[in-house]
């Protein structure tokens, strides 16, 4: 039995380590990342290798960039989960509907053994929680975690990273496969997602995707003007040297964006 640890808290991570070496000193820890985008790297990278995923995702729900629910969102996970939270039991009973365990913080020796045990008793039994259950847990859970939005973003000036507040964004682009963030200010960054990862971590009250090109915000709407084929033209500030269109489809749910 192996599992990955994921967890941004070192001193969590150490006590977790040490609880499993005593309750399950055979287990492997194959790795510990301690954010979304790691874990999904991790995994995408193990899986390229030709490995499988571990049998057990110990998961912590609140991690450095976001809420873990992210995850199953954006790649297949294929291990047993266990998550990790501070939050208040009631809130959490869907976990144990699904045989998808929990243990709060700080973790007891006692919780952890139990959930190892339930891992066993699932998997002698020939089944473990799969992705449907995964799914009907985050159904369950909807309300009781609302999504986490970015609040900021790292990004590249030369040789330099800046940290940029998200109220300092105007806009996100594409250019020659890479993503770019203009700021407020005018000044113009290279950004590490592509659009459909940042769509996804961008508060839709805020940030609408008018194509597959760009992503902009309220405050960068300067102009909007009828264009042909049914779309619509946007004038950007800063200053936007491309055509910045609402496509067809997508003019009516930016009318009421733009609305709100």
């Amino acid at each position: 039995m192996n599992a990955l640890i994921v967890e941004d808290e070192e001193l969590a991570v150490r006590k977790l380590k040490k609880l499993l070496n005593e309750v399950a000193p055979d287990m492997e820890i194959v790795g510990n990342t301690g954010s979304i985008e790691d874990t999904i790297t991790w995994l995408e990278q193990r899986r390229v290798g030709g490995l499988p995923d571990p049998d057990l995702l110990f998961l912590d729900i609140e991690l450095a960039d976001g809420q873990s629910f992210e995850i199953f969102e954006r790649t297949p996970v294929r291990s047993t989960v266990i998550f990790t939270t501070s939050y208040d039991e009631y809130a959490l009973q869907a976990f144990r509907v699904n045989s998808i365990d929990y243990l709060l913080k700080p973790v007891q020796r006692d919780e952890l053994k139990r959930s190892l045990q339930k891992y066993e008793d699932l998997r002698g039994k020939g089944g473990t929680p799969g992705a449907a259950a995964i799914e009907l847990l985050l159904q369950q859970l909807h309300g009781h975690f609302p999504k986490s939005y970015r609040q900021r973003f790292l990004v590249r000036q030369g040789m330099k990273m800046l940290s940029l507040e998200i109220k300092e964004v105007a806009y996100f682009y594409t250019e020659e496969r890479y993503s770019f963030l203009t700021a407020v200010s005018g000044h113009r960054y290279l950004v590490d997602y592509t659009l459909d990862e940042l769509e996804a971590m961008l508060n839709p009250s805020d940030f609408f995707r008018i194509n597959r090109g760009a992503i902009v915000t309220h405050q960068a709407v300067e102009q909007i003007q009828p264009y042909f084929g049914n779309r619509l033209i946007l004038n950007l500030k800063p200053v936007f040297d491309k055509e910045a269109l609402v496509s067809r489809e997508k003019v009516t749910d930016f009318k009421l964006w733009m609305g709100k």
